[in-house]
């Protein structure tokens, strides 16, 4: 087999078998098959598209491209729940324990923030001493005894994506529906849960901006982790302004631990609901959408989903005392509101700007190696459809440094648009696809 004959065969539009991608796959990861063959590859593939076998037969090929982790160790269903990221996205904060809370093993893996704002590890480090630096076994030992693990994703999970990953950055290909879902599914699939839920955002702050383009790419996931053999649901939901009303690190934790005590804002609290619904029904503990909702409700009320998260922050060398005294989180030096500058209606938030706001005050990662400032951020306190008058706070904003707060409160003012009429909320939940 020649990686020539098979550039060609896509070039020409034709479709490519199992063992020709698994070649293909095998021969890039080991260092034979050059960067220039690969790029030409995805270029093709880029411009001639996949079908649904190529696409299954390229997640598979990556996903086993490096360790497939056996999770067969952990009693019950494992549940895993991932998001294609947005501003102000602290759902697994709050729902991994309500689901582990429910006695379902919540077995996950996360990364780090690259960008705007931190990633879920990052968020969790807010708490002193967490760490998810543990080996397999306390991963797998801490998920039977508690029933929740989150620990970084390895160099040996699907180490093809993220080499391929790099190389669509670099030429143009990354913007390819069979790519992205292939890209995502091989590491969830690698990570070795029974049951995946799969919040696709869409909006000004999601990597899909048209509602279109993330209903097709949550129809392209659930069909592979389907065929997969995985219980796979797609939620499609809105990132067209940001989740909740906080943004960075520690205030998205203590915006979590509100949620957790019944005081969390109404969208964050029914996306949690909506995605925790599909995962207590993906692992069969539940009849409906209506008792799994209600039992969701429970945990929160009774208060048995606060203590979880406690017990996880614990179990993982955290002050867990803070998930009770969130007021000793990570706080910044400066803290300041931002005033209107009209009356009127938020028409519009160009939500990534506020994701830009949170990096300008140190809150994301510019580059791999920067050091994120946990304490900063903003907490938003008009959206869009509510009512303003001049003068009146829009939002707070968390910062360390004079300068970034002036640079963060331009660029946040010229993200908002304003109606002198008024305007309709807009829909959270856009579909679900199971």
């Amino acid at each position: 087999m020649r990686m020539y004959d098979l550039i060609m065969k896509k070039r020409n539009g034709e479709v490519l078998d199992e063992k020709e991608i698994q070649y293909m796959i095998n021969g890039y990861t080991k260092g034979e098959i050059p960067d220039y063959q690969m790029s030409a590859m995805t270029m093709a593939i880029y411009f001639q598209g996949m079908n649904e076998q190529e696409t299954l037969a390229l997640t598979m090929a990556m996903a086993h491209s490096g360790d497939m982790l056996d999770l067969s160790d952990i009693h019950g269903v494992k549940v895993d729940k991932h998001s294609t990221g947005g501003v102000g996205d602290k759902t697994s904060l709050a729902l991994t324990p309500m689901v582990a809370a429910l006695g379902i093993p919540v077995a996950k893996m996360s990364g780090r923030g690259l960008g705007h704002t931190g990633g879920t590890i990052d968020k969790l480090e807010s708490f002193t001493g967490f760490s998810t630096a543990i080996s397999e076994e306390q991963f797998k030992e801490n998920v039977n005894r508690i029933g929740i693990a989150i620990m970084g994703q390895t160099a040996d999970l699907a180490p093809a994506d993220k080499k391929l990953y790099a190389l669509r950055d670099v030429t143009a290909t990354v913007d390819n529906m069979s790519l992205i879902a292939s890209s995502i599914m091989s590491k969830k699939l690698a990570a070795g849960a029974d049951a995946i839920v799969l919040d696709v955002k869409t909006g000004s702050g999601a990597f899909m901006k048209k509602e279109e383009d993330a209903a097709a790419l949550a129809k392209e996931m659930v069909k592979l982790g389907k065929g997969a053999g995985r219980k796979t649901f797609a939620v499609i939901s809105d990132m067209d302004q940001p989740l909740g009303f906080a943004v960075g690190n520690a205030l998205e934790v203590k915006e979590a631990i509100d949620t957790l005590n019944g005081k969390g804002p109404e969208d964050f609290v029914e996306l949690c609901m909506t995605l925790g619904s599909q995962m207590i029904l993906a692992a069969g503990k539940a009849e409906s959408t209506e008792q799994a909702r209600e039992m969701l409700q429970g945990v929160i009320q009774d208060g048995s989903a606060l203590r979880k998260l406690a017990e996880f922050i614990h179990a993982q060398g955290g002050d867990e005392k803070l998930v009770y005294h969130p007021e000793k989180l990570p706080v910044a030096s400066m803290i300041e509101e931002i005033p209107a500058p009209q009356d009127g209606y938020i028409q519009h938030i160009v939500c990534d700007e506020i994701g830009m706001c949170s990096l300008i005050l140190g809150g994301g990662r510019e580059t791999k190696e920067s050091e994120i400032d946990l304490s900063v951020g903003l907490v938003l306190h008009k959206k869009v459809g509510d009512q303003v008058i001049k003068g009146e706070s829009l939002a707070t904003i968390h910062g360390n440094s004079r300068e970034k707060i002036e640079a963060a409160k331009e660029r946040f003012l010229n993200a908002y648009t304003f109606s002198t009429t008024p305007v309709e909320k807009k829909k959270l939940i856009k579909g679900i696809i199971s």
